[in-house]
């Protein structure tokens, strides 16, 4: 059975994005050793545009994942900024109930239960399913994220957009795999606990 992943950028207290959902306050602490760490072992989630100056070549094959998933406010960033089909070396599926029509061919809308669309994806053959963001549909994810991948930089937010927005329901992860950057980046990998796997 496929995997759901949730490979996210956050803060040291856990926000993906400000307030006003930008993220420049992360990138600021990108480092040399960082990004081309990036680009050997997760250039799966590198936009498609910026993957050839990241030295990742035009025709390599996927190895994480084959498909990524959205909430609209996670894509319409890109959108204003001409970036209407921004994986599309991966199936696109946007989540949205007020998002009615895709911009680009290559991206798939859909107003579906994401609970039962995930689960659908998962008895699909392929690889692994992304969970790109954001906090709303990574909330409603949760019980079925069976794997955690946390970017997470060297800056305290204060406050802002969360890693989760869901109601009190703990659910527990083990860390099996970490990876320390000169410039205090860390890669977090976590594992859903085996008792919530069987619990499902």
């Amino acid at each position: 059975m496929r995997k759901l992943t949730y490979f996210v950028g956050a803060s040291i207290d856990g926000f993906i994005a400000a307030p006003d959902g930008g993220f420049d306050f992360l990138m600021a602490h990108v480092t040399e050793d960082y990004v081309p760490h990036l680009a050997a072992e997760y250039a799966d989630t590198l936009p498609t545009a910026g993957r050839a100056a990241l030295g990742v070549a035009e025709d390599v094959p996927n190895t994480r994942f084959d498909t990524v998933l959205m909430g609209r406010a996670t894509y319409a960033p890109g959108v204003l900024a001409g970036l209407i089909s921004p994986y599309a070396h991966l199936r696109q599926i946007v989540l949205s109930r007020s998002l009615t029509t895709s911009p680009d061919p290559a991206v798939e809308v859909t107003a579906e239960d994401p609970v039962a669309l995930v689960r659908k994806l998962k008895e699909e053959d392929g690889l692994g399913i992304w969970l790109c963001g954001g906090a709303d549909l990574a909330g409603q994810l949760l019980p079925e994220i069976d794997e955690l991948i946390v970017k997470q930089y060297p800056v305290v937010a204060g406050s802002g957009i969360p890693l989760f927005r869901a109601d009190f329901s703990p659910h527990t992860f083990r860390l099996t795999d970490s990876h320390v950057f000169e410039g205090g980046n860390l890669i977090l990998t976590y594992t859903k606990a085996a008792d919530e796997s069987s619990a499902r």
